[in-house]
């Protein structure tokens, strides 16, 4: 089968198909196998970069003016995994205070603002930010970080600098 030379059937050098073996062994783990990032090179050479929706919620912020901190319009830095990932546009901001279960006489249960932080100054915040992202598939990229429902995000301005978690996600052009 291999002669004096090292051809396989007198025609094929066995090092040359080692060589080709190697070649397409690195082809495969290019193309197919996935990164330390998840993705492989032909699901980042199909990813979109689309405009997204991310809304994050904010809990028990405590904050003297909850209603100058944030502004729809302004840009803002968002970190995720405690990495900056780029700028982001505010959408919208909601305030709320913090409301408790009160249960009624006849056994049902209304949610009433709390009480005891009403009056002080810790207030909830739903707020949305806009943006573009890689898009594969259902999945949203920013900066090469995976974001999905429950993913930690901090925002960061020149005044503040927030924590929330994602609740969700909203890709807009399809």
């Amino acid at each position: 089968m291999i002669d004096r030379q090292g051809r396989l059937g007198g025609k094929v050098s066995i090092l040359d198909l080692g060589a080709l073996l190697v070649i397409l062994g690195v082809l495969v783990g290019l193309l197919i196998v996935p990164s330390k990032s998840g993705y492989s090179i032909a699901q980042v050479a199909t990813a979109v970069t689309k405009p997204v929706e991310i809304a994050i919620m904010v809990r028990g912020l405590t904050v003297k003016e909850p209603d100058r901190l944030l502004q729809p319009g302004e840009k803002t830095s968002i970190l995720i995994r405690n990495q900056e990932r780029g700028k982001v546009e505010i959408k919208r901001v909601e305030v709320l205070v913090p409301k408790i279960p009160v249960p009624k006489l006849d056994g049902t249960v209304v949610t009433v603002e709390d009480p005891r932080l009403a009056d002080t100054y810790v207030r909830d915040f739903a707020i949305t930010l806009a943006g573009k992202a890689q898009v594969t598939g259902e999945e949203v990229v920013i900066a090469g970080e995976k974001v999905k429902i429950g993913t930690p995000i901090e925002i960061e301005g020149a005044r503040y600098s927030i924590r929330g978690s994602v609740m969700g996600i909203e890709i807009l052009e399809r």
